[in-house]
């Protein structure tokens, strides 16, 4: 019995081995598995190159996904079956644009052969393009060019006074003059020179007193610029800060003493909406601090979100609400809104609410 069972695992083992062999194996056989672009220009366009290789194997062989580790390389395969004895290959761009520097990136291959993945590597040097006017002067204006629209100080105590620049440049044949409309108390600016030769450089000094704003938080001011004496201010630059406390100077006592802010809730999950339908929610703001709370602000990342204390101070051990509604007109899918806070918790003077949820078409 024992020596019966012996021959019938030779045989169905024999059987096995004879059906692999029947359905065969296909592998991959690269020319080279690496390549050295070299130095190339970033403005000289995507460079090339074609990993070839041969199925050695003999079953046919299917590539069936390539994958770069990043989005500066795009590949191309063949996407036929190759039969043992036949070559394929991949296709390998690599973008230089705003990527100056050494670079070395891999590629996935992953395919039916025996080995089931292969990693290629390409690699080179990107030598960065010579920026023109328009590169270093991307906002056009027409009677000026300047380094950017924007200028944010992102965030500054609200006692500092603090300066940055703009740059700029006079593209036409005649001098330039800047002038400024709409100028908030707390921001001062100029240009340097006050008259620009033409094709020449200048900078627009901007000076933010933030003692002179009086406000907490994000702000934001547009100011409009008028060349050469005339009245048209269509042109604008935008200036941003977010404005806060100083607690530096406290002492540990002082900390200890502080107002401390509390919430019931830092997310209001309205779950879904149809569009164009409202929901409201209540926070419940308490103070757990041993001196009055103050809510300096309450700010919205956009304008479908109001929100508004019933107080804005709160003694030791005091409360009050905080009502929210997000008005879902011209919103659809996924939402994820932010609340600003502002307080004079000096260990939580920012305190950011989330409103989520998914707002759907009607039916």
């Amino acid at each position: 019995m024992k020596a019966l069972l012996i021959l019938a695992i030779l045989i169905t083992s024999s059987l096995y081995v004879k059906n692999t062999q029947a359905q065969g194996t296909a592998q991959v056989k690269f020319e080279q598995m690496d390549h050295n672009f070299g130095v190339i220009k970033e403005e000289g366009g995507p460079a090339n190159f074609n990993f070839k290789f041969n199925n050695t194997g003999n079953a046919p062989l299917v590539i069936q996904h390539v994958e770069a580790s990043c989005g500066c390389t795009t590949p191309e395969w063949s996407k036929e079956p190759i039969l043992p004895g036949k070559g394929g290959f991949i296709k390998v761009s690599y973008n230089p644009e705003q990527r100056p520097g050494v670079f070395n990136k891999s590629i996935t291959v992953t395919s039916n052969s025996a080995k089931g993945v292969t990693v290629l590597t390409i690699s080179g040097e990107v030598t960065p393009k010579t920026l023109l006017t328009n590169d270093l002067y991307p906002i056009d204006f027409g009677a000026a060019r300047l380094s950017s629209d924007e200028l944010s100080f992102v965030r500054i105590k609200d006692h500092e006074v603090i300066t940055d620049t703009l740059k700029v440049f006079n593209p036409t044949t005649s001098p330039l003059t800047i002038n400024f409309k709409i100028i908030p108390p707390h921001l001062s600016l100029k240009t340097i020179p006050s008259t620009i030769a033409p094709k020449g450089k200048g900078l627009i000094i901007v000076t933010f007193n933030a003692a002179k704003k009086q406000e907490y938080g994000f702000v934001t001011n547009r100011i409009y610029l008028g060349f050469n004496q005339k009245a048209e201010y269509k042109d604008a630059i935008k200036v941003s800060a977010t404005i806060e406390e100083d607690f530096s100077k406290l002492s540990t006592e002082e900390i200890a003493n502080a107002p401390r802010i509390e919430l019931n809730s830092k997310i209001f999950d309205f779950k879904e909406l149809a569009e164009g339908e409202s929901a409201s929610y209540t926070f419940i703001l308490s103070n757990k601090g041993k001196k009055p709370l103050i809510i300096r602000s309450v700010s919205a990342s956009c304008g479908c979100t109001t929100a508004k204390p019933n107080l804005t101070k709160l003694a030791p051990g005091g409360s009050t609400d905080l009502n929210v509604t997000f008005d879902s007109h011209g919103k659809l899918g996924i939402q994820n809104k932010v609340l600003t806070l502002i307080t004079n918790d000096p260990e939580h003077s920012t305190t950011l609410l989330r409103i989520i949820g998914t707002v759907k078409s009607k039916p």
